[in-house]
Parts: C-alpha cells; structure tokens; sequence
C-alpha cells in the first residue's frame, strides 16, 4: 500500500519528525520563541505519512520530556489522528510571551523551515522584545549626568519644541527624565549616544571609491549621533556630483544632485538610529561612481524580513526605542517605519535608480544604484522617438551626470523638439509611471519653462524658456 501524503509542508509554522527524539523538542522551542507552531510525528520529510507506536504511557513520557528539557516549562497540546490505519501525533505549541526558550541551556528560534541556534547578542534581543524593552534603555555603566554635554541637550530641547511635536521644559534635568533618557540621576545608553561630551566608541566609516579595493578617500566619523548624521551627509554630498539649473529672468540657480538628498538622509538615519550597539562593527558607507552601499551591523530587528521590508506594508519593529523617539521628536523621522517607504518614493524621480535591500554578515547592506540597462534604454528610446540629434545630446546628459537629468530635462528636450506635444505622447518615451511623468511637468511648469496652450483635451505643451549648465563635484 502506498503511503498516504499530507496536503502539507513544512515551513516556518510545520515540522515533520518520523520518531520523537531530542531533535523534535527543538522544534517546539523554536516555535515557541518565533510564531509558534506544530510536530507532526510519524511523518517523514516528504510528508508522507509512515506512522508512530504508541504505548500506554508514550505521549505522558513525550510530555515530560518536553517539560524536563526546556526553561521555562513547555506545556504543549497533543492530538492524535489516525491515517490509513496509522497513527501521528501532532504536538503544538504557541508563541512563549516571556522569551527565550531555552532546549538543554541552548536557545534556537524558527526561520523559514530551519531551526537557527541563536547566538549571545540574539539572546540579548530576543528577551528585550520579549520584554518591551530597549538596550538603550539601560542605565549606562560609569556614566553620570556630569559627563553630559549640556549645551547639546538644550539645542535637542530647542528642537523638540520647534516642531511641535512634543513640549519640554527648560529645565533640561526634567525634560531628559521626563522623556526617560535619565532615571535618578543616572543616565541611559540613550543619553550617552546622544549627548556624551567626548568622541563615541561607535564609527562611521565612510570612503569613496573607485573599484572595491581602489579608495580614493576616506574617514572615520565620531560623535553623538545628532553630530554624526550631519557630518557623515556632509561627507556624502562632497563626493556626488551635482548639476545646476538656470532658469527665469533672474537667472535663479537650481540645484540638481545626483542622488536625491532625502532618500540618502533616510539610509544615514536608518543606518544610525537602528544600528546594533552591542556589535563592535562600524556603520560602513561606500561611495563608488555609480552607487553607494550602506552597511549596517545588526541584523533586522524583530521578525522583520527583508522581503517584507521591500513592501510598502511592511510593519516595522525599533530595536533602540529611545534613540529613535529622540530622532522622531526632533523631525527627522516618522515614528511608525517609514523610512524605506519615503527613500523609494524619493528615487520615482531618478527613473535609472534602484534601491537594494541584502542581508549581509553580521548585518543588513543597502545599496542606492543606477541601472545601467535602464539607463541605456532609456537612451535609446529617447534616440528613436526624439531625434538623433536630441537623442544624443539627453544620451551624453545621462552618460556624465548618471540619470542626474533623466527626467525633467529629458521632457524638457521633448517638448523643445515638438511643441504641442501631450502628456500621453510624453509618456511614451519613459519606462516610468504617468504619475511620475506629471510630477515632472509639474516641475517644468512651476519653474515657468514650459506653459500649456489649448483646450483642455486638445491642447499641449510648450517651451517658454530654457538655461541649462553642469558641474560635477
């Protein structure tokens, strides 16, 4: 008799174990410690149901076994189903409210179909969650309120109170309590991170470069973190290029970056804000010619993934809660996970970019990037529907500049070579979204380059006036 098959597999909430060994009772803690989940025993790893012997006091041994060898005690459901006349035991456990769950003194939490040991700093993260708390939350050790730069805290305060967001005293000593960043005159990680009067053992180590193993500058950035963000995109804005716009009868100078200014802030500031403080390795930013990587130790917090993190959804989790309320506070950030959200939106108008979001060692990599396949065919087509001469001129613009102009001027330089021409028709040329096509003309139009004549259905755009000069920095 062939064996019957289950209309299931195993995944992150499903195992299958053919006897009850030790091997079963870590499945259970990691569930316990993830999402929960189930055992089937009697079940091999096709799904194909061989049965299991039970005697008269098996499933009261299994039971016990479970509670013996785990800290704290599991105390699972057990079911028994019977198959074609063969028995499987599904034993099921729900996600543990005080984590971890320890098997033997060894500690493993679900990931995908696996059972991943967790390491110490894992550990660590695992029982703040569990708890609602944040290491940064923690008193800081041979720190007190003495070794604080009072100057910057009254600057935060300053700021807190200029964006609305949330009103402090001027008794800087009751604001930082009241926004517990100080318990009895002891200060958290928080308020060292913040406002420590000297330079920080954590790095940001940023360089621009030419290959992987070809720097052609860097530095080591240090101090509080509110400093550290400024310096690290006064770094970054030193080593892109950047184009500037002459438009109107005053001659108004516009400045167009090769990257968009907001999205790079959003990466420091998650780079920064959410960073793993117990790992020894800097915060690591690469500037190459065609993208910039930024390097973040500390793995994804919570059970955050990164296939959800590239969703508009997703729902993200806040490994250092005070740091990133200060940073909320102040208006840097949205408090409820935004930021990747904003940076995509950001790059609509950079139609070559792309954002890329990898797990890496220790850590989590996100690289901002021109396509080059994009880009070429972006060219191209511009070529083919523009013009040649057009065409070379935009493939030129967008060979030295990166997809710096790709965009707005590219319409711009439609609309020149064929006045009257629509928004439909406008669109044809790009591989971007209508919206954003729109967005661009909008521009165009709020900078009183181009005007619409006509009906409103009939009509189209015109040039009104055009300056254009470069410089890369």
């Amino acid at each position: 008799m062939s064996e019957f098959k289950l209309n299931i597999t195993e995944n992150e909430r499903i195992e299958f174990k053919t006897s009850f060994q030790e091997e079963a009772i870590i499945s259970l803690v990691a569930f316990a410690n993830h999402k929960g989940g189930s055992v089937y025993i009697g079940v091999n790893d096709k799904g194909e149901v061989i049965g299991v012997k039970l005697g008269k006091e098996s499933l009261q041994k299994w039971l016990n076994d479970i509670k013996i060898k785990t800290q704290p005690s599991i105390i699972p459901q057990v079911k028994v189903l019977d198959y074609n006349d063969k028995k499987i035991v599904i034993i099921q456990v729900q996600e543990f409210p005080v984590k971890p769950i320890s098997f033997k003194g060894r500690y493993y939490k679900r990931i995908n179909n696996s059972n991943h040991q967790l390491s110490a700093i894992e550990i660590t993260d695992l029982s703040l969650q569990s708890l609602q708390l944040s290491w940064d939350a923690y008193e800081k050790p041979y720190k007190t309120i003495n070794e604080l730069d009072i100057d910057k805290v009254k600057k935060f305060i300053s700021r807190v109170n200029k964006t609305g967001r949330f009103q402090l005293l001027d008794d800087w000593n009751s604001s930082l309590t009241k926004l517990k960043l100080i318990r009895e005159e002891k200060i958290t990680n928080a308020a060292w991170l913040l406002f420590a009067n000297e330079d920080l053992e954590y790095n940001v180590h940023i360089g621009r470069f030419k290959t992987s193993s070809l720097i052609i500058d860097d530095k080591m950035i240090k101090g509080t973190l509110f400093e550290v963000v400024e310096e690290t995109m006064k770094y970054i804005i030193s080593h892109i290029k950047v184009a500037f716009e002459i438009t109107g009868e005053t001659a108004q100078r516009t400045e167009i970056f090769e990257y968009p200014l907001p999205a790079l802030r959003e990466l420091v500031l998650n780079a920064i804000i959410h960073r793993d403080y117990l790992s020894p390795i800097d915060i690591q930013i690469k500037i190459f010619d065609n993208s910039i990587t930024f390097y973040n130790p500390g793995a994804l917090y919570g059970n955050l993934t990164v296939e959800q993190l590239k969703r508009d959804d997703y729902q993200a989790n806040t490994r250092n809660k005070l740091i990133a309320e200060a940073f909320y506070l102040i208006g840097e950030i949205e408090k409820y996970g935004s930021g990747f959200l904003r940076i995509r939106h950001e790059i609509e108008n950079y139609p070559t970019m792309e954002l890329l979001i990898d797990n890496a060692a220790n850590g989590l990599l996100t690289t901002i990037r021109y396509n080059q396949q994009k880009t070429t065919a972006i060219k191209e087509n511009i070529s083919a529907n523009v013009g040649a001469n057009v065409g070379a001129n935009v493939g030129a613009n967008v060979g030295v500049n990166v997809g710096v102009n790709v965009g707005v001027n590219e319409v711009l330089e439609i609309i020149k070579k064929n006045p009257g021409v629509n928004t439909k028709e406008i669109h044809q040329h790009f591989g971007v979204s209508l919206r954003t096509i729109e967005r661009w003309i909008k521009e165009l139009r709020r900078n009183n380059k181009i005007e619409f004549k006509g009906a409103t259905k009939t009509g189209g755009y015109f040039v009104v006036e055009n300056r254009f000069t470069e410089n890369s920095g």
